[in-house]
């Protein structure tokens, strides 16, 4: 077995104790660092999607920017308030490297590996459209993301305030910014390596990663009793999900 199946059916193994864990409350507070490897690992099926997708050189160039730069965004943000508002980490999704969590990148990387395949199966052509609609997925799930991280975790402080849980709307514009920029650079990469390169095996992965890990955090959601966050997020995946279903068949 190669190690990128390994990797694959190790996550899929915690994924499945988390949700038993999850379900009965059964994390105590000395398994919470689980949290912050749940997302590395996930990440790290996003670089084996965009190795496998594109090559080594490729695949690695391509997260290596998605890690340093949503890193670099990250420290920008709750340093200085760049892009997404005033916020602040706290030591609950350690570890942390200049104030940020090593795994907000890996967790960037799980979501331009999963908005990637949704978008161009949306969009198949790419283009601008498909950059757009990248960005716009990416935001749905932060919806889930955000409050469950703040309002149940506590993994991060908000300084400032909004109608949605309290998180600024700043953070939203910045999270559709950050993706829709990603989704450009991939489309540069493209036109330099074309996709040629069909590995249905692992789209079909990362189209799985992303109903699981949706699923995941609309769990905690309601567990938290964010019902406005879990339903309407439920809603827009799905949406998302039926979409790219369809247009799938119909090409």
């Amino acid at each position: 077995m190669t190690l990128d199946e390994v990797l694959y059916k190790v996550f899929l193994f915690w994924y499945a104790c988390g949700i038993i864990l999850l379900s009965f409350d059964w994390i105590p507070p000395w398994l919470e660092w689980a949290n912050a490897m749940f997302l590395v690992l996930a990440g790290l099926l996003g670089v084996i999607f965009f190795i496998k997708k594109f090559n080594w050189q490729y695949g690695l160039l391509i997260s290596s920017v998605i890690f340093s730069s949503s890193f670099l965004i990250e420290y920008l943000g709750s340093a200085y308030s760049i892009l997404f508002g005033q916020y602040g980490y706290t030591e609950k999704f350690a570890p942390n490297l200049f104030g940020v969590p090593i795994a907000i990148g890996f967790a960037w990387l799980m979501v331009m590996g999963t908005s990637h395949v949704l978008a161009k199966k949306i969009v198949p052509h790419g283009g601008l459209l498909y950059a757009i609609v990248g960005g716009c997925i990416a935001v749905v799930i932060d919806l889930i993301i955000d409050p469950v991280s703040y309002k149940v975790k506590q993994y991060w402080l908000w300084e400032e305030t909004g109608v949605y849980y309290g998180i600024p709307f700043s953070n939203f514009v910045g999270w559709f910014l950050v993706a829709f920029v990603l989704h450009l650079f991939l489309l540069f990469i493209l036109k330099w390596k074309k996709d040629t390169n069909q590995n249905i095996r692992w789209e079909k992965r990362m189209v799985l990663l992303f109903a699981l890990m949706i699923g995941m955090f609309i769990l905690l959601g309601l567990l938290g009793k964010l019902w406005l966050a879990s339903s309407l997020t439920a809603l827009l995946a799905s949406f998302i999900l039926l979409l790219a279903l369809r247009r799938r068949e119909e090409t």
